[in-house]
């Protein structure tokens, strides 16, 4: 997804976070996975936010996307220049109202910003895993998520939300453990990615396999593929827009130059835009993890997920109630994707809510600021607090 979106510190903010970590699956309890292999330990980074109440009611699980990570709210110090990569939802009297409910988000597993991926150290090695890291699914993660709730002593969750992948797996919360899932929020996110979206993760990791210095994934002691990885965020951060997102920011606008420099250079404002982009994304994330989770994403397909043979079927266990958003600039998860997720819900005698956004800004737009998506989940949440109080239904 876009790079964070920087904020007002003085506005209304969780403030001063901090990362921590769980650490579970110590061998011989290793967490076996849905390729078959086995992994363990295990540690997951997360963040909380927001006080959880003494019957434990009130706790909403955040995922995140692609390159997202657990720091989905605040600030790491008072010098942090940026915030989470969802301040503009998670916070004090915001959408996801911390003055109201616990919070926590975390890092996913095959991730790189704290929890267990290829760039983790290999117990048996003493280095890091690289292509020796099982393949993970969306499954894995959600099951690594699960061990997490159980180890905050959390039984029951108001709401799981979240975009894009997230939104898989809130799918699959809601499918692997639907007593525990109340309400479900699933923002701009498909049931199974299209040929077209598996076609863009496949050239993107062409990209960084064919960078020389991937090295078949052990990079760690040398140079690192970044031009590959560039090159990956590049194509990916494209998806993630818009054809009038692109018109309104750049046009064919040159960067700092009145004519062409009939070279390579980068001539148009876009060109210098990406470039920037891929040189940013390098700096904070790892490659091997960018593989795994993109295959991860593409393997996904809730139906068979769930050897229902139909989406109907496989959504016959859920019990949340649903809120689906999409947005009608996206075209790498486009509208009819969330409509057939409804459809299959609603086949079932579920409780969906479904809006589709006005926004320009094509798959990104639920990581912007939109009054109408933070009014949408505000309410949302709002009545599934007030339902479970009302009728003491706590954990």
């Amino acid at each position: 997804m876009s790079e964070y979106i920087e904020h007002d510190k003085n506005g209304l903010s969780v403030g001063v976070v901090e990362k921590k970590t769980f650490h579970f699956a110590e061998p011989p309890g290793e967490m076996r996975l849905e390729s078959g292999a086995s992994l363990g330990p295990v540690t997951i980074a997360y963040e909380t936010y927001g006080t959880l109440d003494p019957d434990r009611n009130n706790a909403v699980l955040v995922l995140h996307a692609l390159t997202g990570d657990s720091h989905a709210a605040g600030y790491y110090s008072e010098e942090d220049p940026k915030p989470g990569w969802w301040d503009i939802m998670v916070g004090p009297e915001k959408g996801v109202d911390t003055n109201k409910y616990f919070v926590i988000c975390s890092n996913i597993l095959g991730g790189c910003m704290g929890s267990t991926g290829p760039s983790s150290i290999n117990p048996k090695t003493g280095r890091p895993y690289g292509l020796d890291f099982p393949l993970v699914t969306m499954g894995d993660m959600v099951n690594a998520q699960k061990a997490l709730i159980d180890h905050l002593g959390i039984k029951r969750l108001l709401c799981v939300t979240g975009g894009s992948i997230g939104g898989m797996q809130v799918l699959e919360w809601c499918l692997r453990f639907p007593e525990m899932v109340i309400s479900a929020v699933p923002l701009a996110s498909t049931m199974r990615h299209s040929a077209l979206a598996i076609a863009f993760n496949e050239v993107a990791r062409q990209a960084i396999m064919a960078d020389p210095n991937w090295n078949n994934g052990d990079y760690y002691s040398g140079l690192k593929p970044d031009m590959g990885l560039a090159v990956a965020r590049m194509i990916g951060h494209i998806t993630y827009l818009s054809d009038e997102s692109m018109r309104h920011k750049f046009g064919r606008h040159l960067q700092g130059k009145k004519e062409f420099s009939f070279n390579f250079d980068a001539d148009f404002q876009v060109e210098s835009y990406l470039r920037y982009q891929g040189t940013k994304f390098v700096e904070r994330f790892d490659a091997n993890s960018f593989l795994y989770i993109t295959k991860a994403s593409d393997y996904y397909d809730l139906a068979i997920q769930h050897d229902s043979g139909s989406a109907v079927k496989a959504l016959s266990t859920a019990q949340a109630r649903f809120l689906v958003a999409s947005f009608t600039s996206d075209w790498l998860y486009p509208t009819y994707q969330s409509k057939a997720m409804v459809q299959a819900m609603k086949k079932n005698g579920l409780d969906v809510s479904f809006c589709e956004i006005e926004a320009e800004w094509g798959h990104d737009a639920f990581l912007l600021p939109n009054d109408r998506l933070n009014g949408l989940v505000k309410g949302f949440l709002q009545r599934m607090y007030r339902e479970i109080r009302k009728k003491g239904d706590v954990s």
